[in-house]
């Protein structure tokens, strides 16, 4: 057996890039410093300003110290939770339709679906938030505020998640489909039973992820006054005329939710050894 040690297997970044040189690796170094004094000199300069205009005085930061404050930005934040989750699980099953439609050997039904799919991955959630807000209710239909919000979230979303999926069915091979089809599977049972459960394992950390989009998207609220995270923050604005201090507030709530769910997406595909394959 030979001494030499063993090398380990080459990573997509061997493939495509050479590895660094001395010279390479000092001016990396170099440009790594510059970068982090030039955001630092930016960072000082934006609180400079801010401080130079008032809006870190006292004042504008003492109602934090107030529980009705606090109480009322997780008002906000358990309406823009209660919004997500539940868009999050409709546009998992309407994007599960929508790629069966998509991959389905019937013509009629790969065409609706790919049609409804490009629709929705191309209209903003926000135009069609403006829709049920000012036009179906001159058709005499009444929505709450939750379903003008919920209503456009999950139905963009799964537009975006069917193609996930798909991507998640293409990433099992065919070799399996094939087998199952010489033991006497029906098309559709090797679809549920065998590609499906595999498709979904495939795509889970990118589900979590875009829940993330999920999340910021429930920040539209405001446009017909649902009463969630940033609504509330608008309000809080307008009461204390403290425009920065409450905005870096939620800002660090959303960077925190998002982080977490970024950490979830991370932790899933560690342990499943699933992949992002979009």
């Amino acid at each position: 057996m030979s001494s030499r040690k063993l090398q380990h297997a080459p990573t997509t970044r061997d493939v495509l890039f050479e590895t660094n040189g001395p010279r390479t690796r000092f001016w990396i170094r170099v440009g790594t410093v510059a970068s982090l004094v030039l955001i630092a000199g930016l960072l000082w300069a934006i609180v400079n300003q801010f401080a130079v205009s008032g809006q870190l005085d006292a004042k504008y930061w003492s109602f934090f110290a107030e529980s009705t404050t606090w109480s009322f930005i997780l008002e906000g934040l358990w309406g823009t939770v209660k919004v997500a989750v539940v868009a999050g699980i409709i546009a998992i099953c309407l994007g599960l339709i929508l790629m069966s439609g998509r991959v389905s050997v019937f013509a009629p039904f790969r065409w609706i679906s790919t049609g409804i799919i490009e629709f929705a991955r191309g209209v903003p959630s926000l135009l069609i938030i403006y829709f049920l807000f000012l036009v179906v209710p001159t058709w005499g239909v009444t929505l709450s505020t939750y379903w003008m919000i919920a209503i456009p979230i999950s139905f963009n979303a799964a537009g975006v998640l069917a193609e996930v999926f798909r991507s998640g069915v293409n990433a099992v091979p065919a070799g399996q489909s094939e087998a199952a089809t010489s033991l006497g599977l029906s098309r559709g049972r090797t679809f549920r039973t065998i590609v499906l459960p595999q498709a979904i394992r495939y795509v889970i950390p990118t589900l979590v992820t875009q829940l993330v989009v999920v999340v910021k998207d429930t920040t539209f609220g405001y446009v017909v006054t649902y009463p969630e995270l940033m609504a509330n923050a608008k309000v809080l604005i307008s009461n204390y005329n403290s425009l920065v201090p409450v905005y870096t507030v939620t800002a660090v709530i959303y960077i925190v939710i998002n982080y977490l769910l970024s950490r979830l997406a991370r932790y899933i595909s560690h342990n499943t050894g699933a992949k992002i394959v979009v």
